[in-house]
Formats: structure tokens, sequence, C-alpha cells
């Protein structure tokens, strides 16, 4: 089969590479509009419950995938100065462009050829010129755009701003850390991904962000703005910026997923909020049930994306459904800040619906034991809902 993937970002090349793997006669080209090694970002983090799939499907890659990732056992929510750890959480950690040069030295070894540089204007005469199409060019995919009639996209904006950053002030555990400020709170997502980097996500309200003047601050005002509000946990450390620029999520769906030989996969197919850690996951379970379908179907292409679809819509709209909840926690947080350390902690790991007290007492039964021995505070009537 004549493959072509538009996107070399890890939906991309790990299909590329288990496509190539179950079937070497497979003639499979990657083309990736950026220079290579050009990523935006810091690092990605991968739960163990996240990586699990990848070991079963490629234990002999799992191996060399996670041979440097960073790994801890546990997480802190910084509350009110307040370290509060949660234990039985384990992550693995990386930098984003590690991750993707493994995956491409993985590919290229194979015989898929990947081209960087190339951006594909064409997708019509692509389309015709090769048996398969795999779309898995991001959550702002031209091929997506250009055939939105088909594959009816559905967006949603949500409100808080964020900018990514880097230090070099080391966050062992998967650290949230929330800090109140005389504009409002401010919200730092870090966790080490090398031996001295770690990735510093500042997520703030709109409200709060306009007030702290940072709707007209330049890049590095606002990365100076940051790294003032945080001087305590940087450890005087400065932020490191990477085109860290403010956004807002825009989490994207698609009513159908695959138009003639063309199948949209990744962030293309459906964004899934970082606040649950788990684009990079989904991505690559793509990756896995889309060379899936095509093994159960060689010879039927449209057989084969039904598999893939009937194998990953629920689990996408599982973790949409999931992410949104978590969404909602974030935006709303500053109602939660009268709630203390330990029971701040508790509702947060509680936030989407998927964790309640007994599964969180099997993960940290210290922690539960801690919030159950005490009375809880009632927020003051103005701060209720």
């Amino acid at each position: 089969m004549k493959i072509a993937v538009i996107g070399a970002g890890p939906a991309g090349l790990y299909f590329s590479l288990l496509a190539k793997k179950n079937d070497p006669s497979h003639d499979i080209t990657v083309y990736e509009q950026n220079p290579e090694g050009a990523t935006y970002g810091w690092g990605v983090v991968f739960s163990d419950v996240g990586l699990s799939f990848l070991e079963e499907a490629d234990p002999e890659f799992f191996r060399e995938f996670t041979a440097n990732h960073v790994r801890c056992d546990y997480m802190e929510i910084v509350h009110r100065g307040t370290h509060v750890q949660v234990h039985g959480n384990h992550f693995s950690r990386t930098s984003r462009i590690e991750m993707l040069k493994v995956l491409q030295r993985a590919c290229e070894r194979l015989g898929v050829q990947v081209h960087y540089n190339r951006r594909i204007e064409d997708i019509d005469a692509l389309s015709r010129d090769v048996d398969l199409v795999v779309a898995a060019d991001g959550g702002n995919s031209a091929v997506r755009k250009q055939y939105e009639t088909y594959f009816r996209p559905h967006f949603e904006r949500r409100r808080n701003k964020f900018a990514w950053y880097g230090t070099r002030q080391r966050f062992h555990p998967v650290s949230l850390i929330f800090r109140e400020t005389q504009h409002g709170v401010f919200i730092a997502h870090s966790y080490q991904y090398s031996e001295d980097l770690s990735t510093f996500l500042v997520e703030v309200d709109p409200v709060t962000w306009a007030k702290a003047g940072l709707d007209k601050a330049s890049e590095q005002e606002s990365c100076e703005y940051c790294a003032a509000v945080f001087r305590e946990e940087l450890g005087g450390n400065t932020l490191l910026s990477n085109r860290s620029l403010w956004f807002e999520a825009n989490i994207a769906k698609n009513e159908n997923w695959f138009h003639q030989n063309i199948v949209l996969l990744g962030d293309a197919l459906r964004t899934v909020h970082f606040s649950l850690g788990s684009g990079t996951r989904m991505a690559m379970q793509d990756a896995i049930a889309l060379n899936n379908g095509l093994t159960a179907h060689p010879t039927d292409l449209m057989a084969a994306f039904s598999h893939f679809e009937s194998n990953r819509r629920q689990a996408s709209s599982t973790f949409q459904t999931a992410a949104a909840k978590s969404l909602d926690w974030y935006e709303g947080v500053a109602e939660k800040l009268y709630l203390e350390p330990v029971d701040f902690a508790v509702d947060y790991m509680c936030r989407t619906g998927q964790v309640d007290l007994e599964d969180l007492r099997k993960r940290d039964p210290y922690l539960v034991a801690a919030y159950e021995s005490r009375p809880h505070v009632q927020p003051e009537p103005a701060l209720q809902r």
C-alpha cells in the first residue's frame, strides 16, 4: 500500500512506524511543513497507565522510547504555599523534541521517508496518487479545513489564557501551583523532563490577565511578569520563552472521521486539553487503532477506517467529557480557594468525576485519612454558586 502521512508529530510518526513494521511492503512517506527539529513547547508527560498501551503495542520500541525518560511516583499540589503530595501517581517525562527524534529515527531505520519543509498544497492530487492519506497535521489541520464539509468539525474555545514556558528550576514531581495575587489567581503546571529543564505552563483567567496588563505586554514582559509571580517556587531561576505567546484552548472534534481515502488522526481528529496530560497519549493510541484496522482489513480501506473509529470514538468522547470537567474546575478555581490545602488537593483529584474518594484511597490512603480526620470548612455565602 502507498501511504502518505501529513504531519511528523507523534500520531503521524507512530502510525508510520507501526504500519511499516506490520507490513514492510508499505511505501510510507511523511510530509512535515516545519523544518526538522522545529517544535514548540517543552516537555511531555505520560502516566504509567498511559504508557502501558505503548508497551503492549510494541515492547521493543517501548524500551527505546522510554530509555531517557525522567520518572516520578507522586505529584504535588501547592495551595497557600503548602505542598500537598499525592502518591500513587506514576509519571514519565521527556522533552518533546527528543520524543520526536526517537520516533523519527525508528521510522527511518525501517525505510519510512520523512520529508521536512514540505507543505502539501494540493491534497486532492496527493489523495489520487496514493492509497491512503493520514491527516495527522495537528489542531489547526489544513486537511480538516479543506474537507470541513465532509468532516464537519466543531470547535469550542475556552476562556482561560495560557503560555508555555520552560525553566531550569527542576520540578521533580508533577506540580500544580496556585498563586493568589492582587489581580487574581495564577496557576502553574510544571514538571521536570530532562536533567536540567522543566516545563512551566502558566494559566490565568482573562479578567486577571487583563488586570495584570498582560493583554498589552510583549512576550518578554509576560515572561518576566510570570517569573515574578512564581518567584518563590522558581528559586531565583528565570522562565525561558520559545514563542511563548498567550493563547486559549480550542477544543476540536469531528462528526466524521474519514472521507474517501483520507482519515484524521491525533489532534486533527480531536483535541484533549493538556490539563489531563493525555493529548500525546490519545494521538499514539489513535495510531495503534488505525494500524490495527489496516491489519484486520488489509484490502478494504473503508472497513479498516470503520474498525479504527469503532475502537476509538467512545474513548475520545470519554476523554473529552473528562477534559471539559477539568477545564470547568480550573476556570472556576477562584471559588475553591477557601478550601484548606488538603481539602483543595482532594477536590482537585476528584474534579473530572473519573476518580472518587475510594479510588483516591487506593492510590494514597494517607492523603484520604488526613482529609477525613479534619472538619471541612464551608464556603462563605458570596463564594457559593
